[in-house]
C-alpha cells in the first residue's frame, strides 16, 4: 500500500497482478482498499491461479489464526490466462492445481471427470488442446456459480469442496512449502468424499475413484504424503474451527451424494469427522 501510494497511483489507474494466487490475492486486497477501490487486471501465471484464484473477485491474505481470513470482495477488470505460461511451471506446481481442476468435476459434472480420467495424463505432459479444454471448462464452471452467488452466501461454498480439510492442513503445516494449496484441496477432496461414503451418501466406490485418479497424476492423497509432523485428529479439527465457513460455531462441509454432485451441510457431527481424520492419520504411521 505504501509503494502503491507512493507511485501516486489514482482511482482512475489500473493495477496488474502478474503471478500466481498469492501474487493475485495481495494485488487484489491492495486494489479493493486503496483509495477505496481502484481497478485491477489479472494475469495468472500458474494453473491454480488461472483456474481458480483469479476468478470470481474473491481476494484473501492468510492470517496466523487461519487460511485467508483477510480480505474483500474486488471483480478484476479483466482475466488474461495464457496457457503457454504453464509450460515454465515445475511439475510440483503444475500438479498442485491440478487438485482444483479435479475439484470442479467433483463438485458439478461428473462427465468432465470422466474426460479428465482419461486426458489427465496428456494435460500434465503438455498437450496444448487438453490444457486449454480443462482451464477453460473450470473458469465457466466457477464463473456460474459466481454469478448466481457473489459473496459466498449460498452456492458459492460449492467451490470449497476439501478446503475445509485443507486449510486445516496448511495451517498445521505453517503455509510452507510441506504442503501446497492445490495438494491439500486434492487431499481434502479425498477425505471429504471418505466422510460422505461414511455418512451413506455416496457409494464406497465414490472415494475410491476419487483416490485412483489422483494417484494416477501421481498427486498426494493421503496424510501420509504430507512430509513430517501432524497435529492428531484433535488439533485437525480445532484448525478447521477458524474456517471462513464456520456459522454460529458450526462447521460447514461440502460433501457429495456421488461424483458430479456436492452440497453444502452443517449436519456433520464432529464425531464423524473425527473418525475420518482418526482412520486417516492412522494409516499415516
Amino acid at each position: 500500500m505504501e509503494w502503491l501510494l507512493s507511485e501516486k497511483v489514482e482511482r482512475n489507474d489500473v493495477v496488474i497482478a502478474l503471478g500466481g494466487g498469492v501474487i493475485g490475492d495481495l494485488v487484489g486486497f491492495a486494489a479493493s482498499i486503496l483509495r477505496r477501490g481502484v481497478r485491477f487486471v489479472q494475469v495468472p501465471t500458474s494453473l491454480l491461479a488461472q483456474v481458480d484464484s483469479s476468478v470470481g473477485g474473491k481476494t484473501g491474505i492468510n492470517a496466523p489464526h487461519g487460511k485467508n481470513l483477510i480480505g474483500a470482495f474486488h471483480q478484476p477488470s479483466l482475466v488474461l490466462a495464457d496457457i503457454d505460461v504453464l509450460s515454465t511451471l515445475k511439475k510440483r506446481d503444475f500438479l498442485a492445481g491440478y487438485g482444483e481442476v479435479v475439484k470442479y468435476g467433483l463438485l458439478g459434472d461428473a462427465a468432465f471427470f470422466e474426460w479428465l480420467e482419461e486426458h489427465g495424463s496428456k494435460l500434465a505432459a503438455g498437450d496444448e488442446a487438453a490444457r486449454l479444454k480443462a482451464v477453460r471448462r473450470s473458469v465457466e464452471m466457477k464463473a456460474e456459480i459466481v454469478v448466481r452467488d457473489e459473496t459466498e452466501q449460498g452456492d458459492r461454498a460449492l467451490l470449497n469442496l476439501g478446503h475445509t480439510f485443507c486449510h486445516a492442513l496448511e495451517a498445521a503445516t505453517g503455509y510452507s512449502g510441506r504442503l501446497l494449496h492445490g495438494e491439500g484441496v486434492a487431499v481434502g477432496c479425498a477425505l471429504a468424499f471418505e466422510l460422505s461414503s461414511r455418512l451413506g451418501l455416496c457409494p464406497q466406490e465414490d472415494p475410491s475413484r476419487v483416490r485412483a485418479h489422483l494417484k494416477d497424476m501421481n498427486m498426494m492423497v493421503d496424510l501420509g504424503d504430507i512430509e513430517g509432523d501432524l497435529p492428531d485428529a484433535h488439533g485437525l479439527l480445532s484448525l478447521m474451527g477458524q474456517d471462513k465457513k464456520v456459522i454460529d460455531g458450526k462447521l460447514r462441509f461440502i460433501l457429495a451424494r456421488g461424483i458430479g454432485d456436492a452440497f453444502v451441510t452443517a449436519d456433520v457431527e464432529p464425531a464423524q469427522v473425527l473418525d475420518v481424520l482418526e482412520s486417516a492419520l492412522s494409516a499415516r504411521a
